[in-house]
């Protein structure tokens, strides 16, 4: 089955995603494997490597209203924004869940770059107010240089490294003749930069750098392990971690929007595991149990301001990291091999369909959360999952169950071949690697 749209077919949410088949295309320097994933997974911990998120929607806003636009619409604060300066957006609807997380950058006192989904929401509401500010969609390539050897690549380069730049600011070099932007930010934990400039300089670009960077042991990052970056650094996704709260019957003057302007689906996306609901709402999450609201400023007054509040002042979930148990994990694989039924597939390092895979987390018979993304990391030779938990069994050491396998309302012949299968795991320290991207860089080669 194709992808499904719960506004054009005759059921819920819930029923048209359970049911969606879909391996989204991003298309660009985005392949299911360049070398080997393992190779790839441990470039960003032993050298550096290079990925493309050119994907990603770029929208520049411009105009006397346009802070105002976005501190309305966004749930961080702007307090003290200086030119230069860069923030991880997050924006929520009026019930606090959580709509589109992405990239902003400062570019003047009236001039911003949204990169990814929050595009879409600000544009809309531009469109529904009474702001002075002006849109302009663009296109940009949007790279990412990250690992230990990063520095040293953008030196060969560009002449030198921006050394000075503070995380989460970003200044300019010069690559192919070109003007780039290099945003100190990624999702890998480790040092490094995403470059961004004008789509037809992206080729010059990108093979410049992977030239420069051959003798530093450089690795392309390919769709088939990019997300155990997030994994690993304990970053929450769109898709993999958390459904847009766009779904419900309020939101459906959006998703009409959404339609005519978006650059992709953004709209729906296959649900699978052993969670189950008739409510598309219970795979929203909101910034308190994503840990994103210490964003808030708590004198702002934003779209869904009010409910966050609410969840700010009486949590009940948190974000965790699972470490599952190795001798589980091998039963899975094994049962392929036994003439008995079988286990589902744990794919490798990672689901390889774009959807959110998300499984009962259990302890003592109750459920206490929801585990999502799982992965395998072979630098920690581990099969860790991320999870929203409750708040009391939230500590690093606690002992809990994922029960692995498909629900009751997501069944076709396939799925009936296999039995679910419980699966013993730990909470560990988030983020599970070593955060290493506030690094001193004027350090980094003594």
């Amino acid at each position: 089955m194709g992808e499904a749209d719960p506004d054009e077919v005759d059921e819920s949410p819930v029923s048209a995603m359970q049911t969606a088949n879909r391996r989204e295309d991003f298309g660009g320097r985005r392949p299911g494997e360049y070398t080997h994933w393992i190779e790839e997974q441990l470039s960003w911990k032993e050298t550096c490597y290079l990925g493309d998120w050119t994907f990603l929607a770029n929208l520049r806003l411009t105009g006397p209203d346009a802070l105002e636009l976005l501190s309305d619409v966004s749930i961080n604060s702007f307090d003290d924004y200086a030119v230069g300066a860069g923030k991880h957006l997050v924006q929520v609807n009026e019930d606090g869940d959580v709509v589109a997380d992405g990239v902003l950058v400062r570019e003047g006192e009236e001039e911003f770059v949204i990169h990814g989904v929050p595009s879409y929401w600000t544009a809309y509401h531009l469109e529904k107010g009474d702001y002075d500010a002006d849109t302009e969609w663009r296109d940009t390539f949007n790279f990412q240089i990250q690992g230990p050897n990063s520095l040293k690549v953008l030196d060969e380069v560009a002449g030198e490294a921006p050394r000075d730049v503070d995380f989460m600011h970003f200044g300019y070099i010069e690559i192919a003749g070109h003007d780039v932007r290099a945003v100190r930010f990624g999702m890998s934990g480790e040092i490094g930069f995403e470059l961004q400039g004008p789509g037809e300089a992206g080729e010059d670009v990108w093979n410049a750098i992977l030239e420069a960077g051959q003798e530093y042991g450089i690795r392309r990052l390919s769709v088939k392990t990019s997300a155990i970056n997030q994994l690993e650094s304990g970053i929450p996704t769109r898709i993999r971690d958390y459904v847009s709260a766009i779904l419900h019957d309020d939101m459906a003057e959006y998703r009409d929007w959404l339609r005519e302007h978006m650059h992709r689906d953004l709209i729906t996306h296959p649900l699978e595991g052993s969670f189950d609901s008739d409510d598309i709402t219970d795979w929203y999450r909101d910034p308190v149990e994503l840990g994103w609201d210490w964003y808030v400023d708590e004198d702002d007054d934003f779209i869904g301001s009010e409910a966050l509040k609410e969840k700010q002042a009486n949590p009940e979930r948190t974000l965790v990291t699972l470490e599952w148990a190795d001798e589980d994990v091998k039963t899975v694989y094994d049962s392929l091999f036994e003439t008995d039924d079988t286990y589902k597939y744990m794919d490798m390092p990672h689901q390889q369909k774009r959807a959110m895979v998300a499984d009962r987390v259990v302890k003592d018979g109750e459920d206490v959360g929801v585990a999502t993304m799982r992965g395998y990391t072979y630098y920690f030779r581990k099969m860790l999952s991320l999870a929203v938990v409750d708040t009391e069994y939230a500590e690093p050491g606690t002992e809990v169950t994922v029960l692995w396998g498909e629900g009751e309302n997501r069944r076709s012949p396939t799925v009936e071949r296999h039995v679910q299968k419980e699966v013993q795991a730990t909470v560990a320290e988030t983020p599970y690697k070593k955060d290493r991207r506030r690094a001193n860089l004027q350090e980094e080669d003594d």
